[in-house]
């Protein structure tokens, strides 16, 4: 395993055997790296199998289908090719990235018309694949119980009480996006500076991300500035902290660059699918950033959503 991204495994969290140790070792990786893999994660391989196979139904009907269900970013539905270009985020243009979406998310409205109408957007599912909307809403069901252990994780990491996190994740918004990245041999060659989804940081509090392993996978940029390709276990989810996340706790934690390399000539037949769940919190939240001597920087506060509002916004391509 790399020593950039360690392996952790949660069993004795939960059990309540090591919870001092589990806690100090997320510490040290969301330092040092950003990013760590977790397994006791207690998340049902069945259940990864079965969103993994509904979503690949989805992306192999016909263009024309699909297109009853195109939004742009931030929307429910499918993200078409061309729409998203990740990079920006960075101020970087930069060719959209080469994938394909389907994004739902938190749909619980909370009265609010303009918070309603972007965060709480009712998910919209295909018909045509009847059994993804069952399978989603489950595997979103277990992220959020598991994103929100994390968060507790985190917070004993810190030394803080386990709900200094959880107690603005009561009604919280987040999006789960199934990226499909097509094989070379549907694509075609990169342009120069294209990738499945370009260089950037998460914006929210923590990822869950479920991945296949690929040539044309996921990169992780080292506090040196190198980019190494991330190991992979197929028990493990992937875990790393966004920017939000950083801001709350003044730059002690790394909102750690990444990217997925665009598809190689050495594997044109490869095509893989990534379940990235995105958790934030309350849309109204107000993040300050934890004091010295646990924060580094101390930030302006920000209302949650409209710093998330920015961010997406930065990353859309316009029509």
């Amino acid at each position: 395993m790399s020593p950039s991204v360690p392996l952790i495994d949660l069993t004795s969290w939960f059990d309540g055997t090591g919870r001092e140790r589990v806690a100090a070792e997320v510490d040290h990786a969301l330092r040092e790296s950003g990013f760590l893999l977790i397994t006791g994660h207690g998340v049902p391989d069945e259940l990864r199998a079965r969103v993994r196979s509904r979503a690949r139904e989805f992306f192999a009907l016909p263009a024309e289908v699909k297109r009853r269900y195109a939004v742009t970013v931030g929307g429910r539905g499918w993200l078409p090719p061309g729409v998203e270009a990740n990079g920006y985020a960075e101020g970087t243009e930069t060719p959209p990235d080469l994938k394909e979406s389907y994004s739902v998310g938190a749909d619980a409205a909370v009265g609010v018309p303009e918070v309603d109408e972007f965060w709480f957007q009712p998910n919209v599912w295909p018909s045509e694949v009847p059994e993804f909307a069952a399978a989603s809403r489950e595997y979103m069901a277990r992220m959020r119980e598991l994103s929100d252990e994390l968060l507790t994780v985190f917070a004993a990491a810190l030394g803080l009480p386990a709900d200094h996190f959880t107690r603005h994740t009561g009604h919280p918004t987040y999006t789960f996006n199934i990226n499909w990245y097509p094989a070379l041999n549907r694509v075609g060659a990169p342009e120069p500076g294209q990738f499945r989804i370009g260089p950037h940081t998460d914006f929210g509090t923590v990822t869950v991300l479920d991945r296949q392993a690929g040539v044309g996978g996921l990169q992780v940029c080292t506090s040196d500035g190198e980019w190494v390709d991330a190991p992979f276990d197929p028990a493990a989810f992937t875990v790393n902290i966004g920017d939000l996340m950083a801001r709350w706790t003044g730059d002690r934690w790394r909102s750690t660059r990444h990217r997925v390399l665009p598809p190689s000539a050495d594997a044109p037949d490869e095509d893989l699918v990534s379940l990235i769940f995105f958790y934030e919190t309350d849309h109204d939240a107000r993040i300050a950033s934890l004091a010295p001597p646990l924060g580094r920087t101390a930030y302006p506060e920000v209302v949650a959503s409209e710093y998330l509002r920015g961010k997406l916004d930065a990353i859309t391509v316009a029509p």
